[in-house]
């Protein structure tokens, strides 16, 4: 005959039982219910293209320098992706200084140096 204590631990068991089926029915919801927009940022996110590598797509397919807010505008609209205004700033100017791939072509314009190919 089963006593009170065992009666209470599979109580307790089945409880936790149903609690993880319904915490992971839950997370399955949420996933379907996320926004086009930020599941697009996600997959682009997980690719690993950072914010210089979207910046140098963009220019790649500009036909000549744009700004900063530009190109974020053009990365949300390609990649999906939020970008901080001062952080891609800060971080093109930082790969002009070291000659890398950009250079700047007016306050907060920037474009794609002379030795780097642009597709067209």
């Amino acid at each position: 005959m089963a006593t009170k204590n065992s009666g209470d631990s599979v109580r307790e068991a089945v409880f936790l039982a149903i609690e993880a089926s319904l915490e992971a029915q839950l997370r399955a919801v949420r996933r379907l219910r996320v926004d086009p927009d930020e599941s697009k940022s996600r997959r682009t996110a997980r690719k690993g293209m950072s914010q210089v590598s979207m910046a140098e797509d963009i220019l790649r397919r500009a036909s000549g320098p744009l700004h900063a807010n530009d190109i974020i505008e053009q990365i949300k609209k390609i990649h999906g992706v939020d970008l901080d205004r001062e952080s891609l700033v800060s971080a093109l100017s930082k790969r002009v200084q070291r000659g890398d791939r950009f250079v700047r072509s007016g306050p907060n314009q920037f474009a794609l140096g002379a030795g780097t190919r642009r597709s067209r």
